[in-house]
């Protein structure tokens, strides 16, 4: 499938009633795992930390949401693990700001302590999963829009949530959703404007 013909077909109300509910919290997780994993690698290019991301995510709705109504499960799920991304992401910042601004240090005998090094973003690795172009320059695409646009357009057009769902998701109004959105699918037009 084109970029253009994804980008083109994907309407906000396409998605409503195409998701199940699940029949069991383990048949949800199993069901958003890799999707979820996909969308954490996505935003912290760090295959490692979108793992334990997702773990994360992924044994707090267990402990916490797991008596909820099935149909609620999604929106849960996805703003915890969205609020788990940003917190590495701002521990990745702090840690790198700290760490360069000490050095690797010293310990208690004089020995050097090792630097932390940021994660190696290097090659896209949805692009070595993925050996599409098409998918390759979407995914890129996807990374270049502001983290709150890239939020909505992935919860809501490649996950399949609601308006309603994916505000509870990221904590904002549905107004704020359908703003997001709609720039980030103006930002995607102008960026894949070759796929068409």
């Amino acid at each position: 499938m084109s970029v253009n013909s994804a980008v083109g077909t994907l309407d906000a109300g396409t998605l409503d009633d195409v998701r199940e509910v699940p029949a069991s919290l383990d048949a949800f997780l199993a069901q958003v795992e890799r999707r979820a994993f996909r969308m954490a690698e996505l935003q912290l290019r760090h295959r490692e930390d979108a793992m334990d991301a997702v773990q994360d995510a992924m044994l707090r709705l267990v402990k916490h949401y797991r008596d909820k109504p099935a149909t609620e499960w999604a929106p849960l799920f996805w703003g915890i693990l969205r609020r788990r991304v940003v917190d590495l992401q701002r521990r990745r910042k702090v840690r790198s700001i700290v760490v360069g601004w000490l050095g690797g240090g010293h310990d208690g005998d004089g020995d050097e302590l090792p630097a932390w090094e940021p994660a190696d973003p290097g090659q896209d690795p949805l692009g070595r999963l993925h050996d599409s172009a098409s998918y390759a320059d979407m995914a890129a695409a996807v990374r270049q829009l502001p983290q709150r646009q890239r939020e909505a357009f992935m919860l809501r057009m490649l996950e399949g949530l609601d308006v309603a769902e994916t505000a509870r998701a990221m904590g904002c109004s549905e107004g704020s959703v359908k703003t997001h959105l709609s720039r980030a699918m103006h930002h995607l037009r102008d960026l894949l404007e070759d796929w068409r």
